[in-house]
């Protein structure tokens, strides 16, 4: 059963090239799990970076979690100052069917 989790990190004033310099050395190695990065988003002000990722089971992202690879890019994480959150969570389906922010599929008027 797929497993997907929002992961919330909060970046340090400035340490938005550190984390990205971690990111690429360790995004690369989810799809060795079979993971997948659904979506990777980050704030205006650069403080906040939210990742929607899946992976086919739990023990995979166990795996993924425990590669030596990414272990060793550890200390990039630690010198970007992130502060990080894993979080599990549960599609809950389309209720916004117009994509315009709420869920009665009747089209808000312009701004």
């Amino acid at each position: 059963m797929t497993v997907t989790y929002l992961m919330l990190a909060w970046l340090a004033e400035g340490g938005a090239g550190a984390f990205d310099v971690y990111e690429g050395a360790v995004l690369p190695l989810l799809a060795e799990y079979g993971g997948r990065l659904e979506r990777r988003v980050r704030t205006m002000d650069d403080r906040l970076e939210v990742h929607l990722v899946s992976f086919p089971t739990e023990d995979a992202l166990d795996a993924y979690r425990a590669d030596p690879r990414r272990s060793a890019a550890a200390p990039l994480l630690e010198s970007s100052g992130a502060e990080v959150q894993l979080l599990p969570v549960r599609d809950i389906g389309d209720s916004d069917s117009d994509g315009d922010g709420d869920s009665d599929g009747t089209p808000l008027p312009p701004v």
